[in-house]
């Protein structure tokens, strides 16, 4: 399989209005968050209940199975609503104070031996977006392709951990991949709170407040630190929101993932915790004067 590099369509949630511009596009009309959230819930779980899914050979990329999803019709009495799926599941997303409700379908959680990855890793992945109210694709990669999770849409990252990698996965020299056959995969049915909301990206033939899906294969993820000071992103998470751009602990306008002095005490976050002869970071991390704040997150230490 040929390696791609890119970024899924636009990361972030905007819960804001468009108006009128000199592009001549429709004003979009603020709507309640709620009333969106309710609306397209019903939305999503009347696809569950209408529809079945399909494993279909993938002429693009014979290494796996394409999930299409075809609605229920009288003839098809034999087929199960994704909704009776032993394969589904749901969690709670909270985004702004608004918790969400995010199905998804897990048939195949990936190898036990791989480590999941985490909200703030780079993964490689295959993917097919799709409007979930008319099942029409918008955007996919048939080939692998890595994604920075922090750059991606929260209803997309918040599923990722729910899945694990293959194993003896191997980037080629030629830009090609192989892996064993035991990835995870499955699908997310993402509402617009914690996708595009009312500015969905232009082009993309997504409607303002649209429920989407993903179909998602992983096949590897990679613990990511952003900003190279030894801790890893997801540990930058200080508030524990799962949302890495609201903490910054000193107050200079950098989120701590993108902050080599996440303190500002002028001592480098990598000089003030510990790494093993391997580089790995150890924990638990330094609390020099036992206040219960790491050192690298103290300015009154030293």
């Amino acid at each position: 399989m040929k390696l791609h590099y890119s970024v899924l369509l636009l990361a972030s949630i905007v819960l804001a209005s468009c108006g009128n511009d000199d592009d001549g596009l429709p004003e979009v009309v603020t709507r309640d968050v709620e009333e969106v959230k309710a609306e397209n819930m019903e939305q999503i779980e009347e696809f569950l209940k209408t529809h079945y899914y399909e494993l279909v050979d993938n002429p693009q990329n014979p290494n796996f199975q394409s999930i299409t999803y075809k609605r229920i019709t009288d003839s098809d009495t034999d087929k199960e609503p994704v909704m009776d799926s032993e394969f589904l599941q749901s969690k709670t997303v909270t985004q702004l104070g608004v918790d969400y409700n995010l199905y998804f379908l897990k048939l195949r959680e990936g190898a036990e031996s791989v480590r999941k990855p985490t909200f703030a890793d780079s993964v490689l992945v295959t993917y097919s977006g799709f409007r979930l109210l008319e099942n029409r694709f918008f955007d996919s990669s048939p080939n692998p392709i890595w994604f920075d999770l922090n750059r991606n849409i929260i209803g997309f990252y918040e599923v990722m951990d729910e899945f694990r990698g293959s194993t003896g996965v191997v980037e080629n020299p030629d830009g090609t991949v192989t892996f064993d056959d035991n990835f995870g995969y499955g699908t997310v049915f993402i509402p617009s709170g914690i996708a595009y909301f009312s500015a969905p990206p232009p082009g993309s033939g997504i409607r303002a407040y649209e429920p989407i899906a993903f179909n998602i294969q992983l096949y590897k993820s990679i613990e990511t630190d952003h900003d190279g000071d030894g801790v890893p992103s997801w540990m930058e998470d200080v508030n524990g929101n799962r949302r890495l751009g609201d903490d910054n602990t000193n107050g200079n306008n950098t989120p701590n993932f993108l902050d080599t002095d996440d303190d500002g005490d002028g001592i480098p976050t990598r000089e003030e915790v510990n790494f093993d002869e391997e580089g790995n970071l150890i924990l638990p991390l330094p609390d020099s004067n036992g206040n219960g704040t790491p050192d690298y997150l103290d300015p009154t230490f030293p």
